[in-house]
């Protein structure tokens, strides 16, 4: 059964409950033989016939719409299914395209860096070759150990610390690697009786060889060790002395880190702003230095001052000078230089007044700091002797 039937059906329905709505009950005795009364009611019907079919077909045109923005709609969103499984095929082919380019470029990288470690070791195993053969076509004794540069890797490292970070896999890889061009391979098919003891006599000869290399090279190392240790010992000594010359502990500059200074008062109490280098210099003893560099720039300032001050000449006599006596010059000779040098001698003597009165004020100060000081550490062993009676009576 189609759509369109079960709809005409329900119209149907639909239109013969509301003619039955619509229908006035009537009376047996009312309207049987009315002509009239009867021409209404059916022009009544044939008005509402009209009206629900209207209805009826603005139904059908709306539910038409309806289905043909519904067929719309579905097919759009086959085309978007289409197209969306489209895209995710070509994500999922870039992402297999850019894993596998991923993968290439690791593989290649593994590869240079292999190829790369393995030239590396060839050159160290031409500079072994190289310095074994120098070491034995050397006839004259010198120093046998050479101190060369340290030389910064990656990240700032020396290869010795590179070697130390390196793991166990890249270990085994890089012995294989070396192994592989340090063992040559046998060539002996085909050989005969004769032609394999010569060849296992030329591999008893390199083994005595390279058991002699090895010796030696141990040899070397405990003279190298030993070296070392002695060096060591004359620089622990070195620096003994040279803290003593400096007032120090004689193990003061042989450990790992330097010295500590003072750098504070341990009766001090109040916070010191000074900075570090002040503090430096006054714990070293260099207070009586700063002192009298003070007095020096005290001195050099007023001496300036002194030296540029205005200078007043004597008035001169227009008349008979007092005291004159006959044949006597009207001014005597050196009497304005003898006034000149008696005033400076006035301002050199009140100079020094000054300065020794702030020297005696300096040192009045300083006294009184230290009584300071010393009341203050009578009142801590006061304290400290209190606590202990009173530990002692909380005890008993």
């Amino acid at each position: 059964m189609s759509d369109d039937e079960e709809y005409t059906s329900e119209e149907e329905e639909v239109v013969e409950e509301t003619r039955e709505e619509t229908k006035p009950p009537q009376t047996p005795a009312e309207g049987e033989g009315d002509p009239e009364f009867i021409k209404r009611q059916d022009q009544k019907r044939s008005d509402l016939d009209e009206q629900l079919k209207e209805y009826i077909s603005e139904w059908r045109k709306q539910r038409s719409k309806e289905e043909d923005e519904l067929k719309k709609l579905k097919e759009k969103q086959a085309k978007r299914k289409i197209s969306r499984a489209e895209e995710e095929q070509k994500m999922a082919q870039r992402k297999k395209e850019e894993e596998e380019r991923r993968v290439r470029e690791a593989e290649e990288k593994k590869q240079r860096e292999i190829e790369e470690k393995r030239m590396r070791l060839e050159e160290a195993e031409k500079k072994r070759q190289a310095m074994l053969q120098a070491m034995k076509d050397k006839d004259k004794k010198g120093p046998n150990f050479t101190i060369a540069k340290k030389d910064a890797g990656v990240l700032g490292l020396s290869s010795a610390a590179m070697e130390r970070n390196k793991t166990k896999e890249q270990l085994e890889e890089e012995k294989k690697i070396s192994l592989s061009f340090r063992i040559k391979p046998l060539a002996i098919e085909g050989f005969g009786e004769a032609k394999l003891r010569e060849k296992a006599q030329e591999l008893w000869e390199l083994i005595v060889k390279l058991e002699t290399e090895k010796y030696d090279l141990e040899e070397r190392q405990k003279r190298q060790d030993y070296d070392l240790k002695e060096l060591k010992e004359r620089q622990k000594q070195q620096l003994r002395h040279k803290a003593l010359k400096k007032g120090l502990d004689p193990e003061a500059l042989t450990g790992k880190y330097p010295p500590k200074i003072q750098v504070a008062s341990k009766y001090e109490r109040r916070v010191d702003t000074r900075s570090y280098d002040d503090k430096k210099k006054l714990f070293e003893g260099g207070y009586n230095t700063v002192y009298a560099e003070t007095l020096e720039k005290t001195w050099q300032e007023r001496q300036e001052r002194f030296t540029q001050r205005t200078k007043s000449k004597l008035p001169k006599w227009f008349g008979e000078r007092p005291g004159k006596k006959a044949g006597e010059p009207e001014t005597p000779e050196g009497e304005e230089d003898a006034k000149a040098d008696e005033d400076i001698v006035e301002d050199d003597e009140e100079v020094e007044e000054e300065v020794v009165e702030e020297e005696d004020e300096e040192a009045e100060e300083d006294e009184e700091e230290e009584e300071e000081e010393e009341e203050e550490e009578e009142e801590e062993e006061e304290e400290e002797e209190e606590e202990e009676e009173e530990e002692e009576e909380e005890e008993e």
